[in-house]
């Protein structure tokens, strides 16, 4: 921490001395409105756009002397149609917004609008700016966060919206299943059968285990609490068994009405059963102490699919706090997900204080304003200008980190360290160059440059995918290689402190933009001493073959995206990549995201399976959670890769995906044509497909509230698909009857989410923020007719123009209403409610 304590303190030392000069004006009274006016304005493909910027203080805000910055995902033209400002390009995601000659005084209670044009169109409440702060000339290293931010709601119209109507239609099929018919263990076991008796739960049950289950037994304590009491019931027994021949994973689970018995070999498996025995448990049992809690009994044979079960959480663009992190272990411990896959790095923030480079998390882990990067990074994804934020600032010390291995490994949960490189690294880049400084300035020259992962003199001009401009670690320096030695010696000492299993690092791989080294001295210094390096392509290959080589001397495996296993080439002149043949006998683990369909890489994955990469499927298609659950307004989320609600992680066949995919990106129809010519999975390829992930990128992730919302209960559908068995719809030849087996198991799978799995995670860990879909609503005959995805939540509605609430009208039959205006909305058992949907009766 001395880096940061120092510059605060230099900062702290500065604001008092120029705060004489600086205008008596409070920049948290200036709010902000945004909004869209038009789309495909003033060109096919941009968007025309305004913020207005209102003074809700007693001061007057001066028309110069102040600069405004803030984020933007997406380009923004710097000359503003309504002429009072100028917006500057500055990194990354940072702009600039400038008052011009025309911008006059904003007195107290005064507006002023800026319109301005954003090179892409809108579609959804991510596309627009956010985090504004305000800097004073006079006082250039200080940022001041404005007040409150809000944004106006825009109605679309483009190809692919969601309207109330369509989601009506998708609903309309989901039947109420009664719940005595639904399965009661969660996901989906192997075997599966109900006796129609009941066991009782209550303060006399017992517990016994195996001692080689002794630890297991621990996992009780999470079940639903009883009251003490008198009670009639005879004393009934839990036992956790040794069995042979069970497997690593695989377990029974046999509930009579005297005893529970759950069998496995290992303790894995005995954890497995555990959680199955609590999903068995009725929900209701978790909202309130009861004296007994009856549990139907059930026998049930049970193992997973996949043996690597994995969610990715990236912590590095916005910070998640470790009690958020061992919360989300026990939603993915319910639900048997078996490896957490930490982005523990990227351009915005380095997240693991490391002993020996602590100036990674002493200027990599702090965001405020800055425009040099030297005492901390930028503000980036509207975390603002004041460093004292709970997202852009944030790390997990060693204390913190070994505490979440341990509790993960008690859940039975591998944890995955990523640190990515060599792109995505803007915050090693700035913090070793800090140290840098800061020895240069002691006069230990050579100790200043050991760490090093750029070079001043290299002035190759790229720009990554995200605007990045200087965010790509230099892998011709000798000392890159010092510190990622370092970085792996500083990871593998916490896990060993932990006690925690580590076979592999992830060192990422993905997003090197063209035209990177090119100007690099330490390059052409290699290219000159290598004949093998004749292009910065081969840097490529010398890297990770180094990186390899480095973890393999721990006895690690080497874990990184796809390109990472790719070797660039060409056919008929045109660019393209194949599977790298010199990694393969190394037995690289390669997480694939990019299916992206239309790209021309849906068969990547495959590709590398078949040639005998070691695969897991990390389909942006169907297994991004940061993506926008579909094509609305109100929906947040990035839409790059798809739109991706529920049924796509539940849809998804992963040794086969093509055929379950029916829209393109854009949520328009599929033209299947682009499948021609791929790459299926052959058996051998199967035999190399190790498991799938599911991952949550941090750009749109400014809370835990948020994270919750985009996670569950997509996480659910995913978890059916990384435990359950091959579905028979999946493995139907016959396309009629393929679509009426899915149809079928959706509806199932959706009332034993609504009336089973929701209502737990309403209560569990102090409940989670799942997303509750919005109500699909038509017009028909003059009545309002709506519906909901999940059978179980209570659809409320209004006449009077205003949002429903819990104490609103409960819909269970159409509505007539003469009035203009009717609005619905859907609530868990809890009262959280959905976004509202509206339709007017004209």
């Amino acid at each position: 921490m001395r880096l940061f304590l120092v510059a605060m303190m230099i900062c702290l030392v500065f604001t008092q001395a120029s705060a004489q000069n600086a205008p008596k004006f409070n920049a948290h009274d200036l709010s902000v409105n945004w909004e869209v006016i038009q789309n495909d304005k003033p060109a096919n493909g941009q968007s025309l756009n305004a913020v207005t910027i209102t003074n809700n203080g007693k001061s007057t805000l001066p028309a110069s002397g102040w600069k405004m910055y803030f984020n933007s995902a997406r380009l923004v033209q710097q000359t503003t149609p309504t002429g009072n400002a100028k917006i500057d390009f500055v990194n990354g995601d940072l702009f600039s917004l400038t008052p011009t000659s025309t911008f006059t005084d904003l007195k107290p209670g005064a507006s002023v609008r800026i319109e301005f044009v954003d090179e892409d169109l809108v579609v959804n409440v991510t596309d627009g700016p956010e985090g504004f702060y305000l800097v004073w000339d006079n006082q250039p290293d200080k940022g001041y966060n404005l007040g409150e931010f809000a944004h106006k709601d825009f109605k679309p119209n483009y190809p692919g919206l969601i309207t109330p109507e369509i989601i009506y239609n998708q609903n309309k099929n989901i039947t109420d299943v009664p719940e005595a018919q639904l399965t009661k263990v969660f996901p989906t076991p192997v075997n599966y059968k109900e006796t129609g008796e009941k066991f009782n739960y209550t303060s006399k049950t017992q517990f016994k285990a195996d001692p080689k289950f002794e630890k297991e037994l621990k996992n009780f304590n999470h079940i639903p609490g009883i009251t003490e009491g008198k009670t009639s019931d005879p004393a009934t027994i839990i036992n956790i068994n040794y069995k042979p021949g069970l497997g690593d994973e695989g377990y029974e689970l046999s509930v009579k009405p005297d005893a529970v018995t759950i069998s496995a070999t290992n303790p894995a498996g005995a954890f497995y059963g555990i959680q199955s025995f609590k999903t068995l448990i009725p929900p209701s049992a978790y909202s309130h102490l009861e004296r007994k809690i009856e549990i139907p009994c059930v026998e049930v044979k049970d193992e997973p699919r996949f043996a690597y079960r994995a969610f990715m959480l990236d912590v590095g663009r916005n910070f998640q706090p470790k009690a958020e992190v061992e919360k989300l272990l026990d939603v993915m411990a319910l639900y048997k997900l078996n490896v957490l896959h930490m982005h523990l790095t990227e351009d915005e923030g380095w997240r693991l204080a490391l002993p020996s480079l602590p100036e990674l998390t002493e200027v990599g882990a702090h965001r405020g304003h800055t425009l040099d990067s030297k005492n901390h990074l930028p503000a980036s994804h509207g975390s603002g200008g004041d460093v004292n934020n709970t997202t852009g600032t944030g790390y997990y010390t060693r204390a913190d980190y070994i505490e979440i291995l341990k509790y993960a490994n008690n859940l039975h949960i591998t944890v995955v360290p990523e640190i990515e490189s060599p792109g995505h690294a803007r915050a090693a880049i700035k913090a070793m160059n800090a140290r840098y400084d800061r020895l240069m300035a002691e006069g230990k020259k050579d100790e200043a440059s050991r760490y090093l992962l750029s070079d001043p003199n290299d002035k190759s001009d790229y720009s990554s995918n995200q605007y990045w401009k200087d965010n790509i670690i230099d892998v011709s320096l000798p000392s890159t290689y010092n510190f990622v030695e370092t970085v792996i010696g500083d990871i593998v000492s916490i896990y060993k402190e932990a006690g925690a299993p580590l076979n592999t690092i992830n060192f990422g791989g993905d997003e090197v933009p063209a035209h990177v080294w090119e100007k690099s001295p330490a390059y052409l210094t290699l290219k000159a001493n290598h004949p093998e390096i004749q292009s910065t392509s081969d840097l490529w290959y010398y890297f990770y073959g180094r990186v390899n080589q480095l973890v393999k001397t721990k006895g690690l495996v080497l874990s990184g995206w796809e390109e990472m296993a790719l070797r660039r080439t060409t056919l008929d002149g045109n660019p393209v990549y194949i599977p790298n043949p010199d990694f393969m006998p190394e037995h690289l683990q390669t997480e694939v995201w990019n299916n992206t369909l239309g790209d021309g890489n849906e068969d990547l994955a495959y590709k590398l399976a078949n040639a005998g990469y070691k695969v897991v499927l990390t389909c942006v298609t169907n297994l991004y959670f940061d993506m926008a659950h579909y094509k609305s307004f109100d929906e947040p989320g990035y839409y790059w890769g798809a739109f991706s609600d529920i049924d796509k992680p539940f849809s998804f066949i992963p040794y086969d995906y093509f055929k379950n995919s029916k829209v393109d990106r854009n949520g328009l129809p599929l033209n299947r044509n682009i499948f021609i010519g791929k790459q299926r999975l052959t058996d051998y390829g199967k035999s190399n497909i190790i498991g799938i992930q599911s991952a949550v990128w941090g750009e749109n992730i400014k809370s835990t509230q948020r994270l919750e919302y985009m996670l569950l209960p997509r996480l659910l559908g995913f978890a059916e698909r990384a435990w359950a068995k091959d579905p028979d719809w999946a493995t139907e030849k016959d396309p009629a009857k393929s679509d009426a087996l899915y149809d079928q198991a959706w509806v199932n799978f959706l009332n034993v989410l609504g009336k089973r799995e929701l209502p737990r995670l309403d209560y569990i860990d102090g409940g989670f923020g799942y997303r509750i879909p919005k109500p699909g609503v038509i017009l028909q005959n003059g009545k309002y007719l709506a519906n909901e995805q999940f059978p179980g939540l209570t659809i409320r509605y209004t006449t009077n123009g205003k949002d429903p609430d819990t104490k609103s009208s409960i819909y269970n039959n159409p509505v007539t209403n003469e009035k203009s205006i009717v609005k619905f909305k859907a609530f868990d058992n809890k009262g959280r409610g959905s976004n509202v949907t509206e339709l007017v009766n004209q």
